[in-house]
């Protein structure tokens, strides 16, 4: 597909989730995708390789959770963001946000600090931790307005991983594929951890039939201080 069709595809399927992109902004998403193909070859960041489908699958669904940010200033740890996603879309689409990306992989913020580098963004920073070990540092715990995964684990572990992060009044925004039978074993998660769901918004990719649903969680007490426990222990043993 030439590229003033995917300029198109990427303006039209980013203005169905309210986002209005201009000519600088979907520059910035060019050059990103250029970054990431080119890292790719040397480093397994995403399966997914062709251009149309990175403008789909990762920048319009990173952008899909855009609605649910009120406040453009608000303060976002994106906690496992691998190749970046969805944390730099959204500080694409809305460059007054604070971010801050946190993967364990060192090769993946390597590689996330060039993209920062040349897309030239500002208030935003890449982290080289487990989620287990920031989530109980007083310099992350509880300190932002809003946490969000997306989908790298199961929808009670993710809680143990994220709420952590998340101010009192603040939330974490879970984005998962089509399967929403997790909801339900999640409860046990939330009453401990100080989460309550606000909303699950059912929605397909624009352009697509790929379904995905997003869980707005909102945090209305204190995380109890043993919570996130130790390294894996979240993952081997979930609060269900």
């Amino acid at each position: 597909m030439e590229e003033s069709k995917l300029r198109e595809l990427l303006i039209e399927g980013a203005s169905r989730f309210g986002v209005n992109l201009d000519d600088g902004q979907v520059d910035k998403f060019f050059t990103y995708m250029d970054v990431l193909k080119e890292w790719n070859e040397k480093m397994n960041l995403t399966a997914i390789e062709e251009d149309k489908d990175i403008i789909l699958k990762h920048f319009i669904d990173s952008v899909s959770i855009c609605p649910i940010i009120k406040n453009r200033e608000s303060t976002l740890i994106d906690v496992g963001t691998g190749a970046g996603f969805p944390g730099i879309p959204v500080k694409i689409a809305f460059p007054g946000l604070k971010v801050k990306l946190l993967d364990s992989l060192e090769k993946r913020t390597k590689f996330l600090n060039e993209v920062i580098e040349k897309l030239n963004l500002k208030d935003i920073s890449t982290v080289h931790a487990r989620a287990e070990d920031k989530g109980v540092d007083g310099d992350f715990r509880e300190k932002y307005d809003i946490s969000v995964a997306r989908a790298v684990a199961n929808l009670p572990v993710l809680l143990e991983y994220c709420l952590p992060f998340v101010k009192v009044g603040g939330y974490f925004i879970a984005m998962k594929g089509s399967n929403t039978e997790e909801i339900e074993n999640s409860k046990k998660a939330l009453d401990i951890l100080g989460g309550k769901i606000e909303d699950v918004l059912e929605f397909n990719l624009p352009f697509s039939d790929i379904k995905r649903n997003v869980v707005v969680i909102k945090k209305f007490r204190q995380t109890p201080t043993k919570y996130p426990r130790k390294s894996g222990k979240p993952s081997k043993v979930p609060l269900i």
